[in-house]
């Protein structure tokens, strides 16, 4: 159960796309072990439901799948690996051999899978697996599995090239391993031979070849003993050629040099940006990446001349395969809805409770309920025709990406001194509990796998905790204050992703007068920015709602696209870092570090930029002297020198908290940009952000540092645009107070009608 006392994971679910236009199609995959839903679609107003604030708020909505569904429990198949389809030349008649470089990262006594054919199920084909204690070749034989094994332990990441052997016609089988010498340690080897009558073996299990995993099961199709680490350059020749031989056997670098031998060799260093990896022996036995390895890790060639896979592949021929990696849980869809034409755009979810049947007699209906969140935006042209309903000028753009970034983040377990640093007692909710026990259902950007390495990847294909009403700590739960404020104050608006600003560029934009961007947009691809300074030099007026935004440098991955991919470079608030000449994404090659480190910081777009984390009380604003321009005083009507503005706010306290931008004219912040004002009242909880700071000194808390502090922002762009950025996270949260008859209101209300109204503005000479 969460904090309110209501069971929010008795129902699990996922949309198959996390926006839909009216008019469109979407489905739910959901899972559950009660075997009836009760299912409503909802419009959300707040899906905040801290008591402190307006509490949570939805519109019943009326569709066709209204009523009682039947539901059915999933497992999460998670684990990524790689298969190749059934192949007789992947079973041999005669002498085989196979092998491949490792780098380890989490061994156990429990064997994993590195090379295998195997089907547990029925105990046939062949598999070389690692464990603490060595490399062991397993066969399937008539009775039992024939196994023989190194004996050597293995250390983890460090490179060995480890290889397995059979011969049919001696019954030889053969197993070794070397570890391949670095700066530290010299090469290490070791092998062992055995012979078994076989006759009695099982080489053929009927199914793919795979790599990282083996097969559990055929029918259905489920894998098992996850590899956790890199694997490069798996190969498969005929013959029992020596580890030495077997590394060196590589497919033609021209026509005519094809070894006889080569049966299969699969190049990790080619197609990095796709799912596919290819084969490149002339059989061309091509396989296929499952739940999004990473691609375009430093291999056994690797030597730091290059940072970017791009211009060195050979030394990117590795893939980290890892045991909890999750992109898509594959359920089946329970409902399919064709969204009605009459739906508003805006965040919407389907709304779960027990059927009445299923219910204890005493237990009020709202016990269990769940909530699946998606996001309905305008109907294409036409469809808005036969629904004569014009086009708001004002846009939301809700942060999919971000959102995706921080699904199922479990810092809050995992975060070394949590508490410490917060100055709080922790209070897990429910769905802290639900990802301590459920770890398969996968976690955020900031979380690590569970062999330590940092999480690249975030999908919404698998059930996502955080994003959706009660959440808390939530990201569209503050976003979506700003909604209901909309709401409170009679003012129409549209909703769109920034899923649709990445694929449509400007034009999913260009056509509103005003951009609002919510609390926290701090994910962002180069396709979105992009779109975001082009809107606003076309005379778009940008309403920027938050701080620390436009910050890390990602993408949506063009072969998986319910995918962001995130590298973490070598600067910025982070809670891991990618090793060494790992920061380029697979999928794009981008340099997945801050923007700023690619000359496009967020001053340069909204004239602010992240400069501090709050972890204690928050602040007010106060105004400053060039509030008195009259270019700004539009902004400020009914508010007075001297007051607080903001000294409120839903949990935080303040409106400057959370997270907090500032001005910085040598970053980019526009020289024509009035501060409206600035923060004060923040205190040595208030700690800057790393790339603000170049070595660690005395007096970094906002105390003692000027630079601590969050600036409200204002400028004209060209042909008549304007930016208003209010530099705070937190500034969201204190909409809401005094029944919606406040300062931050107020300056709200005054900026947004002046951005509504299509007289131009007109920039200082």
């Amino acid at each position: 159960m969460n904090d309110t006392g209501i069971e929010t994971n008795a129902f699990l679910g996922y949309p198959d796309t996390l926006s839909v236009r009216a008019g469109e199609r979407i489905r739910f995959h959901l899972s559950s072990h009660l075997p009836e839903a009760d299912a409503r679609f909802v419009r959300l107003r707040c899906a905040d439901a801290d008591a402190t604030g307006p509490g949570l708020k939805y519109q019943e909505l009326v569709s066709p799948l209204d009523g009682v569904h039947a539901c059915q429990w999933h497992e999460v198949p998670c684990g990524s690996s790689m298969s190749v389809p059934a192949d007789s030349r992947l079973a041999p008649a005669g002498a085989f051999s196979f092998g491949c470089h490792i780098w380890p990262t989490r061994l156990g006594a429990a064997p994993q899978t590195v090379l295998a054919r195997w089907n547990a199920e029925t105990g046939c084909g062949y598999a070389l697996q690692v464990s603490r204690h060595g490399v062991t070749l397993r066969v399937g034989g008539a009775a039992a599995p024939v196994e023989v094994s190194t004996g050597a332990a293995l250390d983890e990441r460090r490179w060995y090239w480890i290889q397995g052997g059979i011969d049919p016609a001696s019954g030889e089988l053969f197993v070794h391993q070397s570890r391949l010498a670095d700066a530290v340690l010299p090469e290490k080897r070791s092998e062992m031979r055995a012979t078994h009558p076989a006759a009695d073996w099982r080489l053929d299990s009927q199914g793919p070849f795979t790599v990282a995993a083996h097969h559990a099961s055929l029918a259905p199709l489920r894998t098992a003993a996850h590899f956790d680490g890199k694997i490069e350059a798996p190969r498969i020749a005929a013959g029992l050629p020596a580890p030495d031989a077997l590394r060196q056997i590589d497919a033609p670098a021209r026509a005519g040099q094809a070894d006889a031998q080569l049966i299969a060799c699969w190049d990790f260093s080619v197609g990095i940006d796709t799912l596919v990896v290819t084969d490149r022996s002339p059989h061309r036995m091509h396989g296929l990446l499952h739940q999004l390895p990473c691609r375009g890790m430093t291999g056994v060639h690797w030597s730091g001349a290059v940072h970017d896979w791009r211009l060195a592949p050979r030394e990117y021929g590795a893939i980290h395969f890892h045991s909890d990696d999750i992109y898509d849980c594959g359920w089946p869809a329970t409902l399919v809805l064709d969204v009605p034409l009459d739906w508003c755009s805006g965040v919407h979810a389907l709304r779960l409770r027990p059927a009445a049947t299923h219910r204890p007699v005493d237990a009020p209906a709202r016990h269990a309920e769940t909530f699946i969140t998606f996001f309905v935006t305008p109907a294409a042209g036409a469809h808005n025709l036969r629904t004569a309903r014009p086009r708001a000028p004002l846009v939301l753009l809700a942060p999919s990406m971000t959102y995706m970034a921080y699904a199922n983040s479990a810092l809050r377990l995992h975060a070394v001194h949590f508490e410490v640093l917060t100055e709080r007692l922790l209070m897990l909710t429910g769905d802290d509990v639900y990802l301590q026990e459920h770890p398969e259902i996968g976690q955020s950007t900031y979380d690590h796998h569970i062999d330590g390495s940092g999480r690249a990847y975030s999908s919404w294909l698998r059930p996502v905790l955080n994003m959706r009403p009660r959440a808390t700590p939530g990201n569209l739960a503050i976003d979506t204050h700003f909604i209901d404020w909309l709401e409170e104050k009679g003012i129409d608006y549209e909703l769109i992703t920034d899923a649709e600003l990445d694929r449509q560029g400007l034009g999913a934009i260009a056509g509103y007068r005003v951009l609002a961007t919510l609390s926290h947009p701090e994910y962002y691809s180069q396709a979105m920015m992009n779109a975001i300074m082009a809107y606003q030099n076309g005379g778009g007026r940008h309403l920027a709602l938050g701080a620390n935004g436009f910050y890390w440098r990602c993408a949506w991955h063009p072969q998986a696209p319910a995918a962001v991919e995130v590298r973490r470079g070598i600067s910025g608030t982070r809670t891991w870092e990618s090793r060494p000449g790992e920061v380029h994404l697979a999928g794009t090659g981008e340099p997945g570090a801050l923007w700023r480190h690619s000359g496009f910081a967020p001053q340069k777009l909204i004239g602010v930029g992240f400069a501090a984390m709050v972890y204690d009380h928050a602040g007010y604003y106060l105004l400053t002297p060039e509030a008195a321009n009259p270019r700004v005083a539009f902004a400020l009507q009914g508010i007075a020198q001297g007051e607080r503005i903001g000294d409120y706010g839903v949990r935080a306290g303040g409106a400057v908290g959370i997270e907090i931008d500032r001005f910085d004219a040598d970053l980019g912040s526009p020289p024509h940009a009035v501060i409206l004002a600035r923060s004060h009242g923040l205190g040595p909880g208030a700690l800057p952000t790393p790339e603000e700071y170049r070595t660690t000194v005395h007096g970094l808390d906002a105390e003692q540092n000027a630079l601590v502090r969050a600036d409200m922002v204002f400028f004209e762009t060209a042909r008549g645009g304007a930016v208003f950025a209010t530099g705070s996270i937190a500034y969201m949260l204190s909409l809401s107070h005094n029944g919606y008859d406040n300062d931050i209101s107020r300056i709200t209300a005054n900026v947004l009608r002046r951005f509504l109204d299509p007289r131009p503005f007109e920039a200082p000479a």
